[in-house]
């Protein structure tokens, strides 16, 4: 049994589709085939319809997750961004296309073996972290593809990897992980997830796996939450859903989203 599956149950790593008013730039995912679908959450591609009048920033929201990406036009130019404590934003040109590979949260380590700490906060060369996987990109990714055929080829090229790797899964890490899901990140991780590692070890193997500490992560994981529950500046004001995930006022809640998303949450929701 893949003992990831939990994650993919309980999470669900939203980034803001461009928005309607964005006609000329398509955002689309596909999920991964069902024998990884407990590693990677989706496949991703983000192009220009036509070109842009202007420069475009992208912006990334917080999600937890690691994501490696490549050029559709240039397959060369591959790259691999790790767990972000913030949003960021980045700069694409007037022109684009980039395909990518969105890892659920402690995916990329358990499958990879990579100390996710040192991909923290930073977006940089995939040939720097996994020149092999560097390397075939170059090789096997044609810019004539089509998104959904390179899909298949990343699919089955993930899953042969899979299968071929010993992956060893520490149940105490999983264990607080489902925790943090089950509590949508709201819970004190010094005293809650009691399952039998001391603070060091905690700190130690989340930021192996994750990237950052556990509570970092819970923070957002609590910020997803809100997202995933798809509000409106209306429903925001009289339901003050951020009130059942422990902010104690609006000013608080509001730093807190526009720290992860870039934006405050009545410019980010309608």
């Amino acid at each position: 049994m893949n003992n990831l599956k939990t994650i993919k149950e309980y999470y669900k790593p939203i980034q803001p589709t461009v928005s309607a008013n964005d006609n000329e730039i398509s955002y689309q995912e596909i999920k991964p085939n069902k024998e990884i679908e407990n590693f990677i959450y989706c496949f991703w591609q983000l192009k220009t319809l036509k070109p842009l009048n202007k420069n475009y920033n992208y912006r990334v929201v917080s999600d937890g997750c690691i994501d490696i990406y490549f050029n559709h036009k240039q397959p060369t130019e591959n790259f691999i961004m790790g767990f972000s404590r913030k949003f960021v934003q980045f700069p694409i040109g007037k022109e684009f296309d980039y395909i990518g590979i969105r890892f659920l949260p402690s995916a990329f380590s358990h499958l990879f073996g990579i100390n996710a700490r040192t991909l923290s906060n930073q977006s940089q060369e995939l040939s720097k972290v996994l020149p092999n996987f560097s390397e075939w990109i170059n090789s096997q990714i044609k810019s004539t593809d089509s998104f959904e055929n390179i899909v298949k080829i990343l699919n089955k090229r993930i899953i042969a990897f899979s299968k071929i790797q010993d992956i060893h899964y520490d149940h105490r890490f999983l264990d607080s992980l489902n925790l943090i899901f089950q509590k949508n990140g709201y819970l004190n991780t010094e005293k809650d997830l009691n399952t039998g590692l001391s603070s060091r070890q905690l700190r130690r193997i989340f930021n192996f796996y994750i990237g950052t500490t556990a509570k970092s992560f819970s923070n957002v994981v609590r910020f997803q939450h809100i997202l995933n529950a798809k509000p409106s500046k209306q429903s925001l004001k009289e339901n003050k859903l951020y009130f059942d995930v422990g902010f104690f006022d609006q000013a608080h809640f509001v730093k807190n989203f526009k720290t992860y998303y870039g934006v405050t949450p009545s410019e980010a929701f309608h």
